[in-house]
């Protein structure tokens, strides 16, 4: 009888012979390549594979078939590709619970049994109620492609609004029900994206279109005349009143909400991701739209109304934001009131129930909660588990309770309930997950950059392991558009850490995990930061013996596939395998596409000479190079993306298929009737990261542990 030791030897000797032969076997579609170059003041690019973007030809079509038939044999070689799904899917089956919220006589909760592609809303009469089924995404497709945006309720509560999105496109259509029947209305809203839902009584709600599209080319085609309107029930959509529009700015963004007490109407228009303006509205006094806040330098939010004047959260004068009240009447900044002044942690958000205010801070990307009045006096601070992060502080003025989720690395999203007057919590529902948390170890650690610059990140993995060196590793980054990476718990990773691998989460500069000028460190000028983030990440792993640059693959989606893009095209010897998901790719035309527009205040433009140089040093596309031996990598995108179009991964994987100059292979897995990833169905969900896992792993030479 061979010993344990003997099987692992063999069977690894196997799969690395198996590894060489099945990449030695990889044969890549033939990719044409076209004259198209072009010129950037004076500086000639390239762009061979232009072809590509357009997704409706029958030459893309057929180019995207060839890619998916070379990735799906790749992946049908590797052995315990099923045993991994199936690992996957038997973790994957546990029931999954939103924080409950009342709506009137009902409280409203989502579930998900499971399995189940999309959570199921649910309502009850009090606590104790029987649920009924009150929306059932999965009733309205067969692939469980359909999602309803969260419902709003008017003010009696006697109808609620929602948005569709299908196949994971932007694109929403509008629909009312009258929530005591659950009879779905006539009416019916098309050339929805970007939009919220705010009524004015019952009567009726302001939400944003854009106007009607060519169904041919409406997910790929730039967005522009976002238009504010008021629905009224029971009337066409042809017959909806023009609230605003900006026949100056067409790419502009245009959005509506309502105060609680339906007194001020306010309206915020934004130039991109970030920097905006309001307009406000006295509805009860019935007056002209003034300003509020003057755009586009600062970001504001207004939070509620107390009486007259307003509650804006702002980072003008203030990088970790603070609240002010505002009268609409004299808004000038000379007469603000500061309500919570900034501090040196960074004020994330401010919610509002039961008529208190509920702080939500960052301290060092985890969340610190603190309840006080609209005032700001008494603030005491709410009690969580551990380092985590912690959400859903809002609810209506009249009530005495709320309900808050909590989680962390380790730590599936668990539901508190929380009692307004006496400050206290208590467990309301904690999910029954597979793999027991108290087996898994997170510490946040420092490493130093480049420039000096201290940065955080979270590192997690099995108690016991032993630092070596050589352990396989996933790092996670985003490092963009003011986003924090706060801990959060995830199936997929959990298993990886059961297979023996660490997890490392960076809080990379361009997030605002410590604010506004966290966030300017690793934008425009400043991208490359992010980039060196990774690098000293990947030293500092080494160092310290979690692992070496042989067994670490490196993670990222959208602007974290521009991430990983990026990384390994400037140091491609620091990573064994790369995941660049949805990714913006090619820095110098990002901006011609759907909303792409809109990410120009944190890139900058081609069509400006010192964007384009800053660009053009580190667009992933236009940074591959002839003979390098680039990390193994699978790229992937779906063909209903409309926010980073595919067109971004189709050009970056034919030109890096061409220029790859070792062995390992660089695959695209090209998803049908999904989208950027937002309500993408669990049996898709599951066979994704299937994939991803078992690329890395094969590509790691790890071994699938049962």
């Amino acid at each position: 009888m061979k010993t344990s030791r003997q099987i692992i030897l063999i069977t690894s000797i196997a799969s690395f012979c198996f590894m060489i032969n099945v990449q030695a076997q990889i044969k890549y579609p033939v990719t044409k390549k076209s004259n198209q170059v072009d010129d950037y003041f004076g500086t000639k690019v390239a762009d061979p594979y232009r072809w590509l973007e357009d997704d409706n030809s029958e030459e893309t079509k057929q180019w995207v078939s060839a890619e998916n038939v070379v990735t799906q044999h790749y992946l049908a070689t590797i052995s315990f590709r099923d045993s991994i799904k199936n690992k996957l899917t038997a973790m994957w089956n546990y029931e999954r619970y939103s924080s409950p919220f009342k709506k009137g006589a009902y409280y409203y909760y989502y579930k998900n049994e499971g399995l189940q592609n999309q959570p199921v809303l649910y309502r009850q009469s009090g606590l104790a109620g029987k649920p009924e089924v009150f929306i059932d995404p999965n009733t309205m497709s067969k692939d469980g492609t359909v999602v309803p945006s969260l419902p709003q309720f008017s003010k009696s509560k006697k109808y609620c609004a929602y948005l569709l999105s299908q196949s994971g496109s932007d694109w929403q259509e509008g629909y009312i029900m009258d929530v005591q029947t659950k009879k779905i209305l006539s009416d019916k809203l098309r050339w929805v994206k970007f939009s919220g839902i705010s009524w004015k009584g019952d009567e009726g709600f302001y939400y944003s279109r854009y106007p009607e599209q060519n169904e041919q080319n409406k997910l790929s085609e730039q967005n522009k005349n976002h238009k504010l309107y008021f629905h009224k029930i029971g009337t066409l959509q042809s017959a909806d009143e023009l609230i605003y529009e900006d026949k100056d700015h067409p790419l502009r963004t245009i959005n509506a909400d309502v105060t609680e007490d339906e007194k001020f109407l306010f309206i915020n228009m934004s130039e991109g991701t970030s920097g905006n303006e309001i307009w406000v509205k006295d509805l009860k006094a019935n007056t002209p739209l003034s300003l509020l806040i003057k755009g586009f330098d600062t970001e504001a939010q207004v939070i509620d109304n107390d009486g007259e004047r307003l509650l804006v959260l702002t980072n003008a004068g203030a990088p970790n934001y603070q609240l002010v009240s505002i009268d609409p009447k004299n808004p000038g900044k000379e007469n603000w009131q500061v309500i919570i002044p900034t501090r040196t942690k960074l004020l994330e958000s401010v919610g509002t129930a039961g008529g208190k205010l509920f702080l939500n801070y960052l301290e060092d990307a985890a969340s610190k909660v603190y309840q006080c009045t609209y005032q700001g006096y008494y603030a005491k601070e709410i009690k969580l588990p551990g380092i985590g992060t912690a959400s859903g502080f809002h609810g209506d003025r009249d009530e005495t309770e709320l309900f808050y989720t909590y989680t962390s690395f380790n730590c599936p999203a668990t539901i508190y309930r929380y009692d307004i007057i006496s400050g206290t919590s208590e467990l309301f529902r904690k999910p029954s997950v597979s793999i027991n948390p108290d087996d898994y170890l997170t510490l946040q650690t420092f490493f130093q950059s480049a420039d000096g610059t201290s940065v955080p990140m979270f590192i997690t993995y099995k108690k016991g392991m032993v630092l070596n060196g050589n352990n396989p590793t996933l790092i996670y980054g985003y490092g963009g558009f003011n986003i924090p990476l706060t801990p959060n718990f995830s199936i997929s990773n959990a298993f990886f850490l059961e297979q023996g691998g660490i997890y490392v989460q960076i809080n990379l500069r361009g997030g605002n995990e410590y604010g506004e000028e966290w966030h300017k460190a690793g934008m425009l000028q400043n991208k490359q930061n992010v980039f060196n983030d990774v690098f000293a990440a990947v030293k500092f792993l080494t160092d310290k013996k979690y692992t070496n640059p042989k067994k670490i693959s490196l993670s990222g989606r959208s602007n974290g596939g521009l991430l990983v893009g990026a990384c390994i095209t400037q140091h491609p010897e620091l990573f064994k395998v790369a995941i660049p998901q949805v990714g913006v790719l090619d820095m110098l035309r990002y901006h011609l596409f759907t909303i792409g527009w809109a990410w120009a205040v944190e890139y900058g433009r081609s069509d400006k000479k010192e964007d384009f140089e800053n660009l053009y040093k580190y667009s992933p596309l236009q940074n591959i190079k002839k003979g390098v031996d680039y990390p193994a990598t699978l790229i992937t995108t779906n063909d209903h993306d409309d926010r980073v179009v595919p067109a971004h991964s189709f050009k970056f994987a034919a030109r890096l298929q061409e220029c790859n100059g070792g062995k390992n292979p660089i695959l695209i897995r090209i998803g049908t009737n999904a989208g950027h990833g937002v309500g993408i169905p669990t049996t898709k969900a599951i066979e994704e990261v299937s994939d991803i896992w078992s690329f890395i792993m094969y590509n790691l030479e790890m071994n699938f542990r049962p």
